[in-house]
């Protein structure tokens, strides 16, 4: 992350006033934090946790269509951010639900990519976790939540240029590149 001296987008550019004592004298610490003048309490930003589930139909995969900024219209894997009280395999597993209406068990952990996530005018720094997923029962899926079109594309046709996510195109690209780890 480059220093943190109060540029517009970043997180903490938002944050005015010291959410502890209320003192306007809230300033740059450093690049992931600030520090209130008056009392003292040092506020540090840290990423947070988001989950992307890796489903296979034979050779392809799910992708879902964004309905929301950022990336409206732009492909996507079915997930999302990690609530306070989940592990990440529930969150994906509520995230599927909420998105497709689709119940899958989660097989293993694949791997994690950092990201910058764009939300109102704010870079939100996550840390995205790949799951590979199975559906249970019916493989119908109902679009809803921040989802507008789902469906299968083979992995090999797939255009990562038409992916919004920077992690989401770099995970793309990598299972393209590296199919073994998808037949553990």
């Amino acid at each position: 992350m480059k220093k943190y001296q109060g540029e517009t987008g970043h997180p903490l550019s938002v944050m005015q006033y010291c959410p502890k004592c209320g003192h306007a004298g809230f300033v740059v610490n450093d690049e992931r934090s600030k520090k209130c003048e008056k009392c003292g309490f040092t506020f540090y930003l840290n990423c947070a946790t988001a989950v992307a589930g890796v489903i296979m139909k034979g050779e392809s995969l799910l992708l879902t269509r964004r309905a929301e900024e950022p990336y409206k219209g732009m492909w996507d894997l079915p997930g999302g951010f990690v609530e306070f009280d989940e592990t990440p395999e529930e969150a994906l597993v509520r995230e599927v639900k909420e998105e497709l209406s689709l119940k899958i068990r989660v097989k293993h952990y694949l791997f994690s990519q950092p990201n910058v996530y764009a939300f109102s005018s704010v870079d939100v720094r996550t840390t995205d976790l790949f799951f590979r997923c199975e559906v249970e029962g019916s493989e119908s899926f109902v679009p809803s939540d921040d989802v507008s079109e789902a469906r299968f594309v083979p992995l090999r046709e797939i255009d990562v240029q038409k992916i919004g996510l920077s992690s989401i195109r770099k995970a793309v690209t990598f299972l393209q590149n590296h199919r073994e780890i998808l037949e553990k």
